[in-house]
Formats: C-alpha cells, structure tokens, sequence
C-alpha cells in the first residue's frame, strides 16, 4: 500500500542548511534559519536556563507521566506574562495547557476551532508557511488577505474586509507579534480596532503569540493579544517558548482558551486534553520544566528578562543600521527599521536570490525572507553590497 504515497518534495530550508554548510567561503551569511544569533553567530542556552536545568536536575524526583495538560505548574506561571492583570484568569475565563512547541499549540487550537464549527479561517498572507499546511491537514479552509501593504506597514484596509465580509463559522489567525515572516506588526492603535471588529463581527480569535519579547518589550508586545482577550467573549491563543527562551529543540509551547464563561472554559478544555491525548499523547516534560522553574524564581527571572533585552537590542540595532542604509539597488530598506522581530520580507526575484546565494554566499529562503538575527555589524556592509549587486 505504502506505494501509493506521493513523493513529497524535500524541505526547503532543510536544504539550504546543507548548502549554507557546504560552502566553504569564511564570508557566507546565513539568513535563512529561523533561530535566533549572537553576533558571534552562536545560539547559546540561556543562562537562566541553564541555571534552572542545574536545579531540575538535582530536585527532580520522578519521569512518570504528567497527562495530557502538561505540566500546570508552567502553564499557570506564563500566564501573568501574557495576560497580567490582577487575575490572569480572568475570573476562571481562562485556562491553558502544555503543548510540543507553539506549532502543537497552533494544531490544537485550529483542531478545537474545526470541532466547534468553525470551517473556515481567514489568515493574513505571507505567513509562517505551517499555518497554511496545519489548515490544509486539518480540513479548514483558509481565506487569505494581504497583511502587508506596499510601504511595509499593515494593510489595515484588507483585514477590515476580511472581517466584515466573514460568515458566522469563521475564525481568524492573527500573529500577537513580530509577524513572521514580514516583521510587519499592527500598532496598538490597529489592535483596538481589530479588538472592535471582532466584537463587531462575532469572528473567532486565533492569536499565534510566538515571539514575545523580542519586538518591543514582553509588555508592549503582548499589547494586541491583551486588548482582544479583555474584548470578547472567546478566543484561543498560541504560545511559544522556543524564541524567548531559546528552548527550540526542546518543544516547549502552551494553549489558552478564553471561554464567555468559567463553564465554557472548562467544557472546551476538555475537549483540548482529548484532542492532546489522540495527536501526541502528553508533551515533553523538560524544556516546560525548566521555564517553570525560571519564572518561579526571582533572580532566574530576573537574569531572563535581562538575556532578552539584550537579544531585542542587538535585533533593533540591525534592523537601523539596515534602515540606515536606506537603498540598496532597487531595495528599500528604510521599513526594516519600523518591523519587529527577527523577520523581514524583501522583494527580490528568484534570480536575485540565486544570485546572492552563488556570487555573494547570502543564503535566504526563496520567498525572499530573511533572518534579521543572522546579521551582524561586521556583515551588514557586505549585506548590502551584494543587495545592491543584484538588484541595481
């Protein structure tokens, strides 16, 4: 039977990763991974984390299973962070679970929206290709409008259609910040209007919140999902911990379900832990562990917050000098210093791509983002040259 399977093509990042390591030239750039770097060109483990492994290590008493809502102890210990307030919980309106990463968390919100009704979702394009296939695995339609407008700022006007031209079964996913791939995110002006609309409209929330941190701060950038979430009746959020904690490899993601009620809440919860046990089972224990442990303590969290500060400044300090170079060629990279993130989108051909990759080892991903975090202040200069090189 396994011969009926189609071929699939291979990744296409997965594949720049062996190019970029086959090329033997000192100068090559690398601005196609989706991880964060110093700028020694490193993705270190957090020394707060480190500090946390070393205590789990040594107070950890048992591996038995935690069930399907993860570990509780770390869902309920992110919360202030992303909702604040007196009563993160809203009253019991809000409750949550661990999941493999914000990618686990993105598939059990969608599964849990398709499961009450919703059979479609409208998402702002580009976005982070696994939306669409999580959509596309799942069986909901998406409906695309453009998130950014030619001058690299939201296109406010595309979204207020998409809202307003929704049915009664349709959600919408929103990215809470740092818009990946574009950098493109809404002002606090735009997300209370959103948060309007929303109410307006009835549409469902989806709010992907995966890089909290590092556009302008942990509070300013948990703004637009703060501001929907105290607005309506429902909503489901995404969160992941692989960015602001630098846990890729460990899958460290949790989802939120804000219900009309504590009664709702409880009732569609349930339905979280049996889509969990039916896809993954339970989730990874260490990674939601340690960040635990990091936010239970004040000096670990105190030494976090400061790691990230420093990562959220040596990203804004790329993306001016990029701005400051205001024109490479044909580019304009005068945007990049009002995005957010570790992502931006620049309008080159596939040639143009090519181009860069062979003649100037730059590696980026075809669809022409890049990643901000792989430049440095020693390789910017060379950055732009090869920009301009191509595209003059």
């Amino acid at each position: 039977m396994l011969d009926r399977l189609d071929q699939q093509p291979p990744d296409a990042l997965l594949a720049l990763i062996k190019l970029y390591d086959a090329d033997p030239r000192d100068d090559k750039i690398d601005l196609g991974v989706g991880v964060y770097r110093t700028s020694e060109g490193g993705t270190p483990v957090f020394a707060c984390i480190k500090a946390a492994e070393a205590k789990l290590v040594a107070e950890q008493d048992t591996k038995a299973y935690l069930g399907p809502e993860g570990d509780m102890g770390f869902v309920h210990a992110l919360m202030p962070h992303i909702f604040a307030g007196d009563d993160p919980s809203f009253g019991g309106r809000i409750d949550g679970m661990q999941t493999p990463g914000g990618t686990g968390a993105v598939r059990l919100a969608v599964a849990m929206a398709k499961k009450a009704g919703v059979t479609r979702i409208l998402m702002g394009t580009p976005s982070w290709p696994n939306h669409a296939q999580i959509l596309a695995d799942t069986g909901v339609e998406m409906v695309g409008f453009e998130h950014a407008a030619a001058d690299g700022t939201a296109n406010m006007d595309a979204l207020r259609d998409a809202l307003r031209s929704a049915g009664p079964s349709d959600a919408v996913l929103l990215h809470g910040c740092c818009h990946n791939p574009t950098g493109v995110d809404y002002s606090d002006a735009q997300w209370d209007e959103i948060a309007g609309l929303l109410v307006e409209t009835g549409v469902l929330p989806i709010i992907d919140l995966a890089y909290q941190g590092l556009g302008k701060g942990m509070e300013e950038d948990a703004y637009g999902t703060r501001k929907v979430v105290a607005s309506v009746a429902e909503a489901l959020i995404a969160y992941s911990c692989d960015k602001n904690f630098g846990l890729y490899r460990d899958r460290v993601g949790a989802f939120y379900v804000l219900g009309a009620n504590a009664a709702v809440t409880a009732k569609a919860m349930s339905n979280g832990y049996a889509l969990a046990r039916a896809n993954w089972s339970m989730p990874p224990d260490h990674g939601a562990s340690a960040v635990r442990m990091a936010l239970t303590d004040p000096a670990m969290t105190k030494q976090w917050t400061e790691e990230l500060d420093s990562m959220r400044a040596r990203i804004r300090q790329v993306r001016e000098k990029l701005a400051a170079a205001s024109n490479a060629g044909g580019v304009n990279l005068v945007p990049l210093g009002q995005q957010q993130g570790m992502f931006a989108m620049l309008p080159l051909s596939k040639e143009q791509i090519l181009a860069l990759r062979e003649d100037h080892g730059v590696y980026m991903a075809g669809s022409g983002r890049i990643n901000v975090a792989g430049l440095t202040m020693g390789n910017i200069d060379k950055f732009v040259d090869a920009l301009a090189a191509v595209s003059g």
